[in-house]
């Protein structure tokens, strides 16, 4: 029953995201809204950790399957970029760099910044 009030928590912040999407005339997602919900309301407390922890981890796990029908579909549709796999593949590496230089430098970041809280958590305490 856990795993059921868990998901219902995340796929109501889908939902909503969804519900955003329809209102706001932005050129964004409607999951994005979903996920920025509820980031907010986990940095509000509004929604526990606990509360989706276990759900989402499992969900993370399986994500993988959510890309078999989009790689079936480039695979189907390679006639149309044989011309530009040149083009395809650097744009690809650049992207691909970009993201791990971004990634690892807020990853530092913020363990600099979780450090740095402890140690004045332990001056002040």
């Amino acid at each position: 029953m856990n795993y059921m009030f868990q998901a219902m928590i995340i796929f109501g912040f889908s939902l909503m995201g969804e519900i955003l999407h329809a209102i706001i005339p932005a050129p964004i997602p409607a999951s994005v809204y979903g996920l920025v919900l509820l980031f907010l309301a986990l940095l509000t407390k509004l929604v526990k950790l606990e509360q989706v922890e276990t759900t989402a981890e499992y969900m993370i796990s399986i994500m993988p399957l959510f890309f078999i029908e989009p790689t079936v579909g480039l695979m189907e549709s390679f006639g149309i970029a044989r011309g530009k796999v040149i083009p395809l593949v650097l744009t690809s590496a650049v992207s691909f760099i970009m993201v791990m230089i971004v990634t690892g430098l807020t990853a530092q970041f913020m363990i600099r910044k979780k450090k740095s809280n402890k140690k004045e958590g332990q001056s002040n305490g």
